[in-house]
């Protein structure tokens, strides 16, 4: 089925446990902090179900194309098209919109015998996801500083790192914590995981399944929420729709039935689930398109700052800009080779190029700060000359005032004013912050990124090349002596 917008809003009405700080939230739908980003959610699932091309049929049944496995190109190209229109939607600023642990799952789904005996427990709920339109998250990260349970048990203290407690014919009980779900609170369940290699004798934590947000035991701790302390959608445009929002997952003794655990006491396999699928791949190929999205906005967010400073036609901020326009094609360019040279993996389905896919992901990680560093300079101080907030413009006199010295010969005072708070909710503010730290970790550590690309690298092909090029010439052979006739 397609869930239309107004059907995922009242799915979120399901007695969900959620805390911002110490306050409990009763609707996630209304609660000021949440609301709009609420909607902004509803609007992708609104998206899906207005547009044909974004869904396709299987058996009879309509589904959405992030549930799309794979086994042509133009297989691969509808779903990155669904990928883009979703991110444009957000201009990228939705890191874990319904489409990304979707495609994770759905990239397992081709290649289920990885699971071993919880093959079948995958394959249905890959089904299950498909068939309710779910919006699931993940939690795969354990709560820094508690990675070492010996610390714990030492101490004679609770472990926090999630864990199964317990275990029973019906299934097993976990507590513990797990960081970070992002989209948690707009989201229906939340496949808890280990994307970070876990050691041989971690076999509590290894456990890998699917609860709902509102399952018995479970609480989302969000973050400070921005879109809270935006005041309008003027001053804060973005913080305003586009906060995610960030929640560690405090599970209590939760129930998981046998059917949604995919991984229990086996520490190798946890993460090879998502390495031995293309899981990992379809679920970051899903991060570098909405990255590209975002790279656009940033594009050209700086010319039109340049243009309203009138800096655009010095030679140095067109080096500036000439360069942001070459990384933006550059990553749109390692995007389209991921299905110009897709692979065929597993038997039967295609799959995005993975060694471009960990290269874009790599560029993504590395790359932000620099490129938002580069457009905090084209802003330059022009950034705090605007008044506080748009109450200037409900006071006749300083509206006046505004509007006459304000102006400049490129611009009105109020769409310069506009623009800079655009400029600043994207680069300054405390939602900005937060996109500089998620687009530097949502990969993981910068090294755990490398270590991808070194797995994917063809070294042997390397290798043959400078024995090829070594194997071509030989030692020379000393002045005046005779050469050996062959």
């Amino acid at each position: 089925m397609l869930k239309s917008g107004a059907e995922h809003l009242e799915s979120l009405r399901d007695g969900r446990v959620v805390y911002i700080g110490g306050e409990k939230v009763d609707d996630v739908t209304t609660h000021p902090a949440f609301r709009n980003a609420a909607r902004s959610m509803a609007a992708i699932y609104d998206l899906k179900a207005a547009n044909p091309e974004f869904s396709f049929t299987e058996q009879g049944e309509k589904y959405s194309v992030y549930f799309l496995r794979a086994k042509t190109r133009a297989d691969l190209e509808k779903r990155t098209r669904l990928h883009r229109a979703i991110a444009d939607m957000s201009h990228g600023l939705l890191g874990r919109s319904p489409d990304h642990v979707s495609s994770f799952v759905t990239g397992m789904a081709t290649n289920p015998l990885v699971f071993g005996k919880y093959a079948d427990n995958l394959t249905r709920y890959y089904e299950h996801m498909r068939k309710e339109d779910v919006y699931g998250v993940y939690a795969v990260i354990p709560p820094q500083a508690a990675r070492n349970p010996e610390y714990y048990v030492k101490k004679n203290i609770p472990i926090p790192t999630l864990r199964v407690v317990r275990e029973d014919d019906d299934g097993v009980v976990i507590s513990g914590m797990k960081m970070l779900a992002t989209g948690a609170v707009f989201a229906n369940e939340i496949w808890i995981g280990n994307l970070i290699p876990l050691a041989p004798d971690q076999l509590p934590e290894s456990i890998t399944c699917a609860i709902p947000v509102n399952a018995p035991g479970v609480t989302l701790w969000s973050r400070k929420p921005f879109e809270l302390h935006a005041p309008n959608e003027f001053d804060n445009p973005l913080a305003w729709r586009f906060d995610e929002s960030d929640s560690m997952v405090m599970c209590e003794n939760v129930k998981v039935p046998w059917e949604r655990v995919f991984v229990h006491m086996d520490a190798l396999l946890a993460r090879d689930i998502y390495i031995k699928t293309p899981g990992h791949c379809y679920g970051n190929h899903q991060s570098n398109v909405r990255f590209h999205s975002k790279m656009q906005l940033i594009v050209g967010l700086a010319s039109k700052i340049a243009q309203a400073s009138g800096a655009h036609e010095v030679p140095a901020v067109r080096e500036v800009l000439g360069r942001f326009s070459a990384l933006e094609a550059a990553l749109g360019g390692m995007i389209a080779g991921q299905i110009q040279d897709a692979e065929t993996w597993p038997p039967g389905h295609l799959t995005f190029n993975r060694r471009y896919m960990y290269a874009a992901l790599n560029w993504c990680t590395e790359s932000h700060s620099q490129i938002i560093d580069a457009l905090r300079e084209l802003c330059g101080g022009g950034i705090f000359q605007m008044p506080a907030d748009i109450t200037v413009m409900h006071d006749p006199k300083l509206k006046a005032q505004f509007e006459t010295y304000w102006q400049t010969p490129q611009l009105p005072a109020l769409e310069r004013m506009k623009l800079y708070k655009l400029a600043w909710d994207l680069i300054g503010s405390e939602f900005a912050g937060r996109h500089l730290q998620y687009e530097k970790f949502y990969a993981g550590a910068s090294f755990i990124v490398r270590n991808h690309n070194f797995r994917e690298a063809p070294w042997d092909r390397y290798h043959k090349v400078v024995e090829d090029l070594m194997a071509s010439y030989d030692v020379p052979v000393a002045k005046g002596a005779k050469k050996k006739v062959a």
